[in-house]
């Protein structure tokens, strides 16, 4: 078998086929740094942590990969350069589980709360009132009823574009006029979903406010409002992030984790780019697992993030 060959049985061809530019970029490279040496030295890792670094998967992060390859080359003096492809598939597959990231069968909420208080936030453009009805079409579809909170009320589009996927989706959308109190629109959400003993409440959230201090005060708010209708909620906040804006990604991610509690990451538009190291850096550098992948434009194309089928995607297994 080739150094990067691989086997169609069993695949996800979805998830292939948002990977397949990260790949081909990624082990192009590799294959090219390691072309012709025997053994894994000093100039391999010099190639291979630049190679990381351009593909987005984060300086820090890069830095303990290398580092994690350097102690086995020196405990194991026979590794050679043909082996270094398992070798990265191991310690990127123990990145992501210590990052928490964990495999997920399918889309599902606890039953223990009724209902399912998700909060997504995130800026505008990265896909993120997109992803949130294609998470309710998923949720519908494993046989769940679900209810959005268009809580972004301060773009017109953002309340429109939630409502046209409630209406595509067949989920009903809690809305005010433009401008109104997003706590309000969540409070009515929320409190809707309770009303009708809906399992799942997705709230929209504003993606631009004037600066930090204002984006904590407004999630704080609405995050306050909820849980005076249902205790602990939301029992989840979601950060979408753009997976083809490479380090702006891990920008956005210090920003939001600094103003709420982020509990889960989805990174969106995952096909179109060759930066999908970037999931690797995310998750580890801020310990916060990645629950979903956008990989299309397709209603279907959100996919429920399994580390193991992500590594073996991305290494061509």
């Amino acid at each position: 078998m080739g150094f990067f060959n691989r086997s169609s049985k069993g695949k996800n061809e979805t998830l292939d086929k948002g990977l397949e530019k990260t790949k081909v970029n990624f082990f192009s490279k590799i294959t090219r740094a390691v072309a012709g040496k025997s053994k894994v030295d000093d100039d391999v890792l010099d190639e291979l942590e630049e190679i990381l670094v351009t593909s987005d998967v984060g300086v820090d992060t890069t830095l303990k990969i290398i580092d994690r390859i350097e102690a086995r080359v020196a405990i194991d003096k026979y590794l050679n350069a043909s082996e270094l492809n398992g070798i990265l598939r191991e310690e990127i597959t123990l990145l992501l589980t210590e990052s928490r990231s964990s495999d997920v069968s399918e889309f599902s909420v606890p039953s223990e709360n009724k209902p399912h208080v998700i909060m997504v936030v995130g800026v505008n453009g990265v896909g993120k009132t997109t992803t949130i009805g294609k998470l309710a079409h998923q949720f519908k579809q494993n046989g769940l009823s679900v209810y959005l909170g268009a809580a972004d009320t301060f773009r017109a589009a953002a309340v429109e574009q939630l409502d046209i996927w409630g209406k595509r989706v067949g989920v009903p959308v809690i809305k005010q006029k433009m401008g109104s109190d997003p706590a309000s629109v969540a409070y009515d959400a929320v409190n809707s979903a309770k009303a009708h003993n809906a399992d799942v409440v997705i709230i929209d959230t504003a993606g631009r406010l004037h600066n930090k201090v204002n984006l904590m005060n407004e999630l704080t708010k609405i995050k306050n409002v909820m849980g005076r209708i249902v205790p602990d909620s939301p029992h989840e906040v979601l950060l979408i992030l753009d997976g083809s804006t490479g380090q702006n990604a891990f920008e956005q991610a210090k920003q939001f984790t600094a103003a709420t509690e982020v509990t889960g990451l989805v990174i969106t538009k995952l096909d179109g780019t060759a930066k999908g190291g970037v999931v690797i850096g995310i998750s580890d550098q801020f310990k916060i697992p990645v629950k979903y992948i956008g990989l299309g434009e397709g209603i279907d194309d959100l996919q429920v993030f399994r580390r193991k089928e992500f590594v073996d995607s991305l290494f061509g297994e």
